[in-house]
């Protein structure tokens, strides 16, 4: 049996991961810091690896003894973003230093965010970000590059939301509890700039196909829905809550989103068409839309 160890296993992306890798007969170990995290992943038949990110040299070792590693945790410190990707960078490092050579798949988690104006980000377009003091570390650039190292190295790049019921605390979850707390669902100027959005499920699902299928130096892209206006998406929120929405001018929107602005006013249209064909994947869970109508954006 094919044992996979999975950072992030309790997460809202990385439950759903370990869910669809159980359920198609892997045998996957779950980095959990907490006794709660842990005892969820007993609960499904995984097994457990007690750390943190802090504790590189623990997780090293779990990656060595594995036959394939798939990194989905981050440490989300908004506060301290630069420590946050510092942490990021040697965590990612000491795990392919420990499998160089071996040829196992290293799947890690990034986002669907470049540097491309006028059209949609791709495949083929490269991380912009370089060297442990940009986003992230650098992490996702690092690691293709063991490619050349013995390594069979993915990058996962998820929608800016990776929507569902449930549990989700991420983008679309903040911007329903920023609405709530102006009584107002707003977006940033003429709100035409673009959020891509996957399923849980279907990201689940497509991680599972990169394990068994992406070559080395793939850059899988979950985005079901390629390009949302950010408008279209205020809207939404702004219906199922039965509240107003309205333009919040760009020089008050740090104010209005706080740390979300920055991202929020991203255009960050993506392509998947290369993801879908190369791993034959086809999403089909519920959209962004569906999901904020549904209520599952409410509490």
């Amino acid at each position: 049996m094919t044992s996979i160890f999975i950072t992030g296993a309790s997460g809202w992306i990385g439950s759903a991961v370990t869910d669809e890798l159980l359920a198609n007969g892997y045998a996957v170990t779950g980095l959990a810091r907490s006794d709660a995290s842990a005892a969820a992943l007993e609960a499904k038949g995984a097994e457990v690896h007690r750390g943190s990110l802090d504790d590189p040299e623990t997780l090293a070792a779990a990656a060595k003894a594995a036959d394939g590693v798939i990194h989905l945790a981050f440490k989300h410190d908004f506060t301290d973003y630069a420590g946050a990707g510092h942490t990021e960078r040697a965590t990612v490092e000491a795990m392919l230093d420990a499998i160089e050579g071996t040829q196992k798949p290293f799947l890690l988690a990034s986002g669907l965010v470049g540097d491309v104006t006028g059209r949609a980000f791709t495949e083929d377009d490269a991380n912009p970000n370089h060297g442990p003091d940009s986003m992230r570390g650098g992490s996702e650039n690092l690691a293709l590059g063991y490619a050349e190292k013995g390594v069979r190295p993915v990058a996962l790049r998820f929608a800016a939301s990776v929507h569902g019921e449930g549990g989700d605390h991420g983008f679309v979850a903040v911007l329903s509890s920023i609405a709530r707390q102006h009584g107002v669902s707003g977006y940033i100027g003429e709100g035409l700039n673009r959020w891509p959005a996957v399923h849980r499920a279907d990201a689940a699902r497509m991680v599972r196909l990169a394990l068994e299928k992406a070559p080395a130096g793939f850059r899988a892209h979950a985005a079901a829905e390629e390009g949302i206006p950010t408008r279209d998406i205020a809207e939404a929120i702004g219906r199922r809550l039965g509240l107003p929405t309205a333009s919040i001018d760009p020089a008050e929107a740090e104010a209005h989103f706080g740390w979300l602005s920055t991202f929020f006013g991203l255009d960050a249209w993506a392509s998947s068409a290369k993801t879908r064909e190369t791993l034959d994947w086809t999403p089909t869970g519920p959209t962004l839309m569906d999901d904020i109508a549904s209520g599952a954006y409410d509490a």
